[in-house]
């Protein structure tokens, strides 16, 4: 190799390392870009990416002259305080990411005052609350866990002996239809997660927004909703809200911050999401998480 062509590579590699500070960067999208820069090319494509045309057919409805000087975006689920409807999804080995993982993702998380949930095989030993997706096949469960979330495919026979082994609130993550949501309220989860988490990519496949409506008027407020999907913006949140979720997981845009910059990153794609979500609210005059209703979007025909 020449002496050229060695400076040129370097030059090459030292760009591709720059990073613009954290503090700069006003969405996820942005992030997203900076964790391009960071990862390697296969690694980046694991969490890159999705399809978001659903959200692009959902409209919000703003409204004029409301004093929102009181907004509020705490809420209470399964016996928490949440200071906002939006928590980090599980994620397995990530490691992958950035050195510090889960380490360094829960640090974030807490400076930003954002629950986690925690997949059952952390590449670190975890030893603060969390909420925990569990293996249905070795359901350990820590003592530190305070919310499981049991992921399909299981049968239900391992639902029913997990249910009556633990007093913790249970839900189902992998819900995509309205009788299935029913069915996992009859047979005692505490909640539901709807989430195409198989293999969202399958051509035709419908994206967990578009079926939530559904599943929300067969519920009808009797166990708590979760979402996830494709979420990258406040508004996409606030348009899950108004559908019938109580709260949306976010996977993606947390692992961006995490393997750009760490634990700082992971705050600030956290708190991005809360200033969006209370900006979007009051754009649209609701001022608690309470007041948000379907009538507050409208869903367009493709």
């Amino acid at each position: 190799m020449t002496r050229r062509h060695a400076l040129l590579l370097t030059g090459t590699t030292l760009a591709a390392q720059q990073l613009t500070p954290v503090d700069e960067l006003v969405n996820t999208l942005e992030i997203e870009a900076m964790a391009q820069r960071k990862l390697a090319p296969a690694v980046f494509a694991e969490i890159s990416g999705s399809d978001r045309s659903a959200f692009d057919r959902i409209t919000l409805r703003p409204r004029l002259m409301v004093n929102t000087l009181g907004l509020d975006l705490t809420a209470d689920l399964f016996g928490q305080r949440l200071f906002a409807p939006i928590l980090i999804g599980p994620t397995a080995q990530q490691g992958r990411f950035h050195a510090g993982a889960e380490k360094a993702l829960l640090e974030g998380a807490e400076a930003a005052k954002t629950a986690v949930v925690v997949s059952a095989n952390p590449s670190v030993p975890i030893d603060q609350p969390v909420w925990l997706q569990i293996d249905p096949a070795k359901p350990s469960i820590p003592a530190s866990a305070k919310v499981l979330l049991l992921t399909a495919p299981f049968d239900w026979a391992a639902f029913d002996r997990l249910r009556k082994s633990t007093k913790l609130p249970l839900l189902i993550k992998g819900i995509m239809s309205a009788t299935d949501a029913q069915l996992a309220h009859q047979r005692g989860a505490d909640g539901i997660v709807v989430s195409n988490y198989r293999n969202p990519a399958i051509p035709g496949l419908a994206q967990p927004i578009e079926v939530l409506p559904a599943i929300a008027s067969e519920i009808n407020k009797k166990i708590p909703i979760l979402i996830d999907g494709s979420f990258r913006r406040g508004s996409d949140i606030l348009k899950a809200l108004a559908l019938g979720a109580r709260a949306v997981l976010v996977g993606r845009p947390p692992l961006w911050g995490l393997a750009a910059y760490g634990a700082k990153g992971v705050q600030q794609v956290m708190e991005q999401l809360q200033i969006e979500l209370a900006r979007d609210m009051a754009m649209c005059g609701k001022v608690t998480l309470r007041q948000i209703a379907p009538d507050l979007v409208k869903i367009h025909r493709r």
